[in-house]
């Protein structure tokens, strides 16, 4: 029986690597093609037949949106089921992929759960989830589904701080050593240099201690659900006078606290970017230039 095919296609390495590692855990047997960039795609998908797309939106070359363009004018691509996964989740924009014919939209960051329940509608839509069952070694199904779909592939987990209550965490989930003891209230971070980190479970404020073309570094109110490293995220900037915004997709690479003591009410967030676009990397180099990150930071008392 021949195999069910999903191509993947991003021009963030780190990207591409997640999503292929939530497919493989959560469905035994899928084969992955990837592509870089939509030209790419282009091309592998004028040499052979796959059965669903995952596409970012934004990617030099050709865009996510061009891409699908070009697909629904192709007569053995008119159906073949086109998830766009992407930081651009403004209605104008949804509106624009729906009209392109688009199947399905997944906004960035998203967790390993959103990514399992979209491929599985879309499978199921275009009739072939029950291949894709069928072709899974037994060993890895279970119950009649797919392997263990609460697997973090895209997150890392979902650790939450432990009360002295709570039951213990399952192996491999991660455990602070204590729950954070009440604190004061304190004045929010002020400032040039502000953001909104967006992460799976919810949107953070957050103070940018410094920026490069390859990562900032932020601060942010410590919360009850701690960031988790490797967690995909979007890092909202917006600057200038103009109120310029951009949306730089990333992962969190180290978390910190920021004050010496196991309470501190600031986290320090080591966040990494995934984007290779032109322009977003010539607006970085624009706030760097202004000199709009702060160099340092002191939380209000």
């Amino acid at each position: 029986m021949s195999k069910v095919s999903v191509l993947v296609v991003d021009d963030a390495t780190f990207i591409r690597d997640l999503v292929k590692k939530g497919l493989r855990d959560n469905f035994p047997g899928v084969q992955i093609e990837e592509a870089i960039n939509g030209r790419k795609a282009q091309q592998m998908l004028s040499r052979q037949v796959v059965d669903l797309i995952l596409c970012d939106w934004e990617m030099p070359e050709m865009s996510g949106l061009e891409l699908l363009t070009w697909c629904r004018e192709q007569d053995n691509l008119k159906t073949t089921p086109f998830i766009m996964v992407t930081s651009r989740g403004d209605k104008e924009n949804v509106v624009q992929a729906i009209q392109a014919g688009v199947s399905d939209y997944i906004g960035k960051p998203f967790s390993n759960e959103q990514l399992v329940t979209k491929v599985k509608k879309a499978l199921s839509r275009a009739g072939k989830l029950q291949t894709l069952a069928a072709s899974a070694p037994p060993k890895m199904l279970s119950s009649g589904s797919f392997a263990n779909d609460s697997l973090a592939a895209l997150t890392g987990g979902k650790a939450e701080v432990v009360k002295p209550s709570a039951p213990v965490p399952a192996a491999g989930q991660a455990e602070p050593s204590a729950a954070p003891a009440p604190a004061a209230p304190s004045k929010s971070p002020a400032g040039r240099g502000q953001g909104q980190l967006r992460l799976p479970a919810g949107s953070m404020a957050c103070v940018i201690k410094a920026l490069s073309l390859k990562e900032a570094l932020l601060v942010v109110k410590r919360t009850e659900q701690l960031p988790q490293v490797l967690e995909s995220a979007v890092l909202d900037l917006e600057q200038g006078e103009a109120a310029e915004t951009a949306r730089l997709n990333g992962y969190l690479h180290a978390v910190v606290a920021f004050e010496p003591k196991p309470d501190s009410e600031w986290l320090q967030l080591t966040f990494r970017f995934v984007d290779r676009d032109p322009q977003k990397l010539d607006y970085l180099s624009r706030l760097i230039a202004r000199g709009t990150a702060q160099k340092h930071f002191s939380p209000g008392a």
